[in-house]
């Protein structure tokens, strides 16, 4: 995303469990991490012709950029911020 482009806004529960998930990334990981997962939630809330960011636009980014390395980590950290990922998570 170019620093020109306009940024999507977020719904906020759906921001606040992706922020809890983010700080706790292990430190060396977490600001590639949240600016993988952060740029891949906004095309899939574009990609769904949405003006907003929901849930399901961070779990699926969450599916589609972390290593699949790092799988069992997610899902612990997903679970923990109670997002719904069992719907994505074998797609």
């Amino acid at each position: 995303m170019s620093d020109t482009e306009t940024q999507l806004e977020w719904e906020n529960t759906a921001q606040d469990k992706f922020n809890n998930v983010i700080k706790r990334i292990p430190l060396f990981h977490r600001d590639i991490a949240y600016k993988v997962v952060f740029k891949k939630a906004e095309i899939n809330a574009r990609q769904r012709g949405a003006s907003q960011v929901e849930e399901s636009d961070i779990v699926r980014a969450f599916f589609s950029e972390v290593p699949m390395t790092f799988y069992s980590l997610m899902i612990r950290l997903l679970d923990g911020a109670g997002f719904n990922y069992k719907e994505w998570e074998s797609k």
